[in-house]
């Protein structure tokens, strides 16, 4: 490490720090030591970016340097590699997630866009607590609800409904077949238990089943719930911040939708 020059010494230290830095925004948002505002985006989209661009640019000097400088040190260039690589490829999936973001702002999704099963009364309250985002109508172009201000216009003018019908058209409500809403709605729990849900809670007269979902770094809550009917199981998941989920909810309903099939002996 003392004989590195100040250019090879800078990428190693930013690239172990690079990891060490998103834990801490990470983890410090799930502990309730910042808000996610801080945590992911000043943090996470804004100070990384910025520590990522840094070691780009230091890595490309000095891969330069090490490449006109004889002897050539071919570890030391390996290094630079290494960090341009790294650089990269985080702002790269950056970018990604930006573009998805951008083509798909929402955060509320259900396998029934005409009429997505409801959230109960403690559910919401829950939300109200936590400042959740609201819930919105999903026939509303999103130009017209407030917290997709900014949104492009070819996908402002679009709803809720017609944005999941186009993104997500495997995402379908679970046939019962055989099976009885009860045990449609012990699957259901069952499911939401094994894939890790909290507050799992079952309403049998209102034909109903949620559950909280906690992401693992950030810990952001997210509510589910499954309205069972005589002949079906509708699913719904919604985020409580942010804005575009990046697809999570519809994994997620697809996740609990395979889960409970599996309790119910069927697909």
């Amino acid at each position: 490490m003392k004989n590195l020059p100040w250019h090879s010494k800078a990428v190693l230290a930013l690239t172990v720090f690079l990891p060490v830095f998103f834990l801490i925004s990470a983890l410090g948002t799930k502990i309730g030591l910042w808000g996610w505002q801080i945590g992911l985006l000043a943090l996470t989209m804004g100070g990384g970016v910025i520590i990522l661009g840094l070691l780009a640019l230091i890595a490309a000097i000095s891969l330069v340097l090490v490449l006109i400088r004889k002897p050539r040190r071919n570890g030391l260039a390996g290094l630079a590699l290494a960090g341009l690589v790294v650089a990269g490829g985080v702002l790269t999936m950056f970018a990604s997630m930006a573009n998805t973001a951008s083509k798909n702002p929402i955060h509320d999704v259900a396998t029934d866009t005409a009429n997505p099963p409801a959230l109960s009364a403690e559910t919401m309250a829950a939300r109200e607590k936590a400042e959740a985002n609201p819930l919105n109508d999903y026939q509303t172009p999103l130009s017209e609800i407030p917290v997709f201000e900014g949104v492009s216009p070819s996908v402002a003018i679009r709803s809720h409904a017609q944005i999941i019908t186009e993104t997500y058209p495997t995402l379908q409500p679970l046939p019962l077949g055989q099976a009885s809403p009860q045990q449609g709605a012990a699957a259901v729990a069952a499911a939401m238990d094994e894939l890790g849900f909290k507050s799992i809670r079952s309403d049998s007269a209102a034909g109903r089943v949620e559950g909280v979902a906690e992401t693992y770094w950030f810990g952001f809550k997210d509510d589910v719930v499954a309205r069972i009917s005589d002949k079906q199981i509708d699913f719904r998941s919604v985020s409580r911040v942010g804005q575009s989920d990046l697809g999570a909810n519809a994994k997620r309903i697809a996740a609990l939708r395979a889960a409970t099939a599996a309790k119910l002996g069927g697909g």
